[in-house]
């Protein structure tokens, strides 16, 4: 049996009473279903009550990217500039799952807003708008949506920690990656170890330090070009082989030991 992924979900408004929907990106859905490996399992954000009902149930976790920003007020930074969107309904879920799955050894990936999701959830904080600050690139999405090729390239380069996780995945110590956010690290949380920084310094990779299991974060997206990229391939897989292997413990215990 394949395991099972969550993929946590944002709060959208859809149609035309605005009516508020659960959703996550068809691009985690069809990643799991590739690189992973996983049978994809939507996760509302239906507030901390989830957590001990839903986690024991998963394989893995996917902390997915959303235009959403993490409410400054689970890291006592100031308020957003107005009109920046937020969603309370996801914090709320996100942030005690990511304690919960990491305590207990659940493979967790984290990308972009779910890498920045993974710091405040171990007391980290955040930068909210990385290009307003000085000497800092501006790592925000591409104003043109419509050009897919525009809003995925490769935007800058990756240095890498040598004998990290994804130095081992491409074999060296630098990668190209895409680049869609304004928010970033600021605070590195405790637990958490960089891996990888952008040329200006900026947070683009983590690892939780003293994780039982597979606990990585990015800042980028792997699950856009996963078809094309090697590297992106590599770290799902990886994350993937984790699932699996949690997998087997969870339903034949005996056995996997």
């Amino acid at each position: 049996m394949k395991p099972l992924i969550g993929i946590s979900c944002c709060v959208k408004a859809f149609g035309i009473f605005a009516t508020p929907n659960h959703a996550a990106s068809d691009s985690y859905v069809r990643v799991t279903l590739g690189p992973v490996g996983g049978i994809p399992v939507l996760l509302p954000a239906a507030g901390e009550a989830l957590v001990p009902e839903i986690l024991p149930r998963l394989d893995g976790l996917i902390l997915t990217g959303s235009r959403s920003n993490v409410c400054p007020d689970f890291y006592e930074g100031p308020p957003h500039a107005e009109g920046t969107p937020e969603d309370i309904a996801r914090d709320s879920t996100t942030l005690p799952l990511i304690r919960a799955a990491i305590a207990a050894g659940l493979p967790v990936l984290a990308i972009c807003r779910g890498f920045q999701e993974l710091n405040v959830a171990l007391g980290g904080s955040l930068d909210q708008r990385i290009q307003d600050l000085p000497g800092r690139i501006d790592h925000s999405t591409p104003s043109d949506q419509k050009y897919g090729r525009i809003r995925t390239a490769k935007a800058h380069n990756v240095r890498l920690t040598p004998g990290s996780l994804l130095a081992e995945v491409c074999g060296g110590t630098e990668i190209p990656v895409n680049s869609l956010h304004n928010q970033g690290i600021d605070r590195l949380a405790p637990r958490l170890v960089a891996e990888g920084w952008a040329p200006d310094g900026t947070v683009e990779a983590v690892r939780v330090r003293d994780a039982i299991g597979f606990a990585y974060g990015v800042q980028w997206h792997p699950e856009y070009d996963w078809e094309t990229d090697a590297v992106s391939y590599g770290l799902l897989e990886k994350f993937g082989m984790a699932a699996e292997a949690w997998a087997a413990r969870r339903r034949w215990p005996q056995a996997a030991e």
